[in-house]
């Protein structure tokens, strides 16, 4: 038995099937910040801090001793709850393959969503800076047109390298910012978003929650997201109509290397 208590959950083995099978075909697309960053774990529930390497003076300890304290980034835990229909689960067991789980799906957007702003935007309350808000290089602009687009990652591309930090390169793009990119086609037919993965060397990512877009260095070891436990579905309780369940994570987000990364602002 672990903390999510699945064991408990009124819920046939093909059921958790279907559910775990949606959250997953929800979660992979849109988790963009760890489609750019280094990904460290899972560490599993119990970790619950980022050991930084580092250490501060600590005073009272007397009699001429010498005190430090480690330091560490505790853990961030998200937990999304979502219910599942008592009669969606009984037409499970009866052989259903498409049960209802829309309140699962606006979990998982709402999750993604959330880690996404913390990669890249950091959260200032729980001590998270992210990609663009850590940058030291002035955010740059998108432009007015998405043909412009290619252009304007150039300039961010070569910023990056002029300051040292070489490539592959990816880019995060917001949900608009996607779209219009993979719409428009520049003046002699070229597809922006062909274009644009011929600047960079890497991938373009779509990235619910992202404002704008972000240059990354893709060489490694700049920017590391550190999971304790991943995205899990636990059980919580039910009740005569509903299954309560929820997404549950924990995790950390460093910038080691914050020039490694540029902010393009819309």
């Amino acid at each position: 038995m672990n903390h999510l208590l699945r064991e408990h959950a009124p819920i046939t083995s093909e059921a958790w099937e279907q559910i775990d099978a949606e959250a997953r075909q929800r979660l992979s697309p849109a988790l963009a910040g760890r489609k750019l960053v280094d990904f460290s774990g899972p560490h599993g529930w119990r970790h619950s801090a980022t050991d930084l390497g580092r250490s501060a003076p600590l005073a009272g300890a007397g009699n001429g001793l010498v005190a430090r304290q480690r330091r560490v980034m505790p853990l961030v835990e998200l937990r999304a709850p979502f219910t599942v229909s008592q009669d969606e689960l009984r037409d499970a067991g009866r052989g259903a393959v498409d049960i209802d789980l829309g309140s699962l799906d606006e979990a998982s957007r709402h999750v993604a969503h959330a880690e996404n702003v913390a990669v890249f935007h950091g959260w200032e309350e729980a001590g998270l800076s992210g990609i663009a808000g850590s940058s030291p290089h002035p955010p740059a602009s998108l432009g007015s047109s998405y043909a412009e687009y290619p252009f304007r990652v150039a300039k961010a591309v070569e910023t990056l390298m002029t300051a040292g930090i070489s490539g592959p390169y990816g880019l995060a793009l917001g949900p608009d910012g996607y779209t219009g990119v993979v719409e428009t086609t520049e003046h002699g037919g070229l597809v922006v978003f062909d274009h644009l993965r011929q600047i960079l060397g890497g991938p373009i990512v779509w990235a619910p929650g992202l404002r704008g877009a972000v240059v990354v260095s893709l060489r490694g070891g700049d920017f590391v997201f550190e999971c304790g436990q991943d995205l899990s579905i636990g059980y919580d309780h039910h009740d005569e109509q509903q299954v309560h369940l929820y997404l549950e994570e924990s995790f950390s987000f460093r910038a080691v290397t914050p020039e490694a990364a540029i902010a393009l602002n819309p």
